[in-house]
């Protein structure tokens, strides 16, 4: 195998601190020192920090300065877990370069943002060191798992203190096919339910002695999987319902089970609330005189930003720095976003190519960092100028 040569760190020093931050192994919820090592980069520029831990979670929130606006870079040091090690090319806490490429955990999602941040403020300080307002980094090693003890604790504890935010950009990687292409200005909500059909267990040569919930169910399954539950909007698609799971039986071959359990998830519009999908998912369910019982949980709320500044100065720093007019669009899955909406009213995500996020060789374009960086600095400059 060939291996590129390594880059002088001040020809690249977004690809320096990205390979840094790659070597820690941040399994969620552990951030693999990766968090000291961002404090020890942004000490020196002044930021204040506050550790806003809960659980096994670290979380980090640093602010330098005390007026408005307060701008803020939110992400993510945490990874999923490589998967089958002998799949790798390379190990993937131990990052290299391949044919123009950085190979490891966390290329894409998000660690290679987090250094373009970095990077941005600290020459956006240095070109600007009187800038009005305030600079914040939020960044959790919990978004990878559940997500209770991270962003939302961080915002929970702002919200307790009155603080907020005015403008946020996440880190995800929303591009799809070029860096720019795409933007996130919002997010679908999403609302899961585990429904317990119940029936009658028996033998299955004697069906009138019970009563089959997988037989009762099926009716019922098939409206719901052709239900059109809304239209969308200008911004959002339709909501959209599907089932994960579906579970029945004893493990025999001539038993008729007792229940059946489905699971089964809303990705929702802001057309639809979650109270309206569980009225007509329930109203369904009754017309075909099911016993049922579901345990509903809500894991987002959709939120989306409106046309203003921030999204002005996305759209105008992503045309200078790669000429491309991006889209801004609210597919996908969930993010932080829909705990920082809460504290902020304008919020986009801004990131790399998510093509290999999550994948055995994640990776990203070892030319994307200086132009991701780039688009950071443009953004604070624009919305932070003297």
């Amino acid at each position: 195998m060939t291996l590129a040569a390594p880059q002088n760190p001040t020809q690249n020093p977004t690809l320096a601190l990205a390979q840094a931050l790659l070597a820690c192994p941040s399994l969620t919820p552990a951030d693999g020192g990766s968090l000291e090592l961002i404090r020890a980069r942004l000490a020196p520029l002044g930021f204040a920090f506050e550790a806003m831990d809960r659980g096994e979670t670290r979380n980090l929130w640093a602010r330098r300065g005390t007026t408005r606006p307060l701008f803020c870079f939110a992400g993510h040091v945490d990874v999923v877990p490589p998967g089958p090690l002998e799949q790798w090319t390379s190990p993937p806490f131990q990052p290299q370069l391949r044919q123009g490429h950085l190979y490891g955990r966390g290329a894409a999602d998000m660690k290679s943002s987090i250094a373009a941040m970095i990077v941005a403020v600290e020459r956006f300080l240095a070109a600007q060191p009187g800038h009005p307002g305030s600079i914040a980094f939020l960044l959790t090693s919990d978004e990878e798992g559940d997500a209770l003890d991270g962003t939302l604790a961080v915002v929970e504890t702002l919200q307790a203190r009155g603080e907020s935010l005015d403008y946020c950009i996440i880190g995800e990687p929303t591009s799809v096919a070029t860096l720019g292409d795409m933007v996130k200005h919002g997010r679908r909500g999403s609302l899961s339910g585990k429904l317990k059909v119940k029936g009658i267990q028996c033998h299955i040569a004697y069906p009138e002695k019970g009563r089959n919930p997988i037989h009762e169910l099926a009716p019922a399954l098939a409206e719901l999987a052709a239900t059109v539950w809304d239209e969308g909007n200008a911004s959002f698609p339709p909501t959209t319902w599907q089932v994960s799971n579906l579970h029945a039986g004893t493990g025999a071959n001539n038993v008729i089970p007792a229940y059946v359990e489905l699971f089964f998830n809303f990705r929702f519009s802001t057309a639809s609330t979650p109270e309206s999908l569980q009225r007509r998912l329930t109203a369904i369910l009754d017309k075909y005189g099911l016993e049922y019982e579901i345990d509903w949980t809500l894991g987002a709320r959709p939120f989306l930003t409106k046309p203003g500044r921030l999204a002005e100065a996305v759209r105008a720093a992503i045309q200078e720095e790669t000429g491309l007019v991006t889209e801004f669009s609210t597919t996908g899955g969930t993010s932080d976003g829909r705990f920082l909406a809460a504290i902020c009213p304008e919020l986009v995500e801004v990131g790399p190519v998510n093509a290999t996020s999550h994948k055995i060789d994640e990776c990203i374009a070892v030319d994307a960092l200086p132009r991701l960086t780039g688009i950071y600095q443009r953004i604070l400059e624009k919305i932070l100028h003297v």
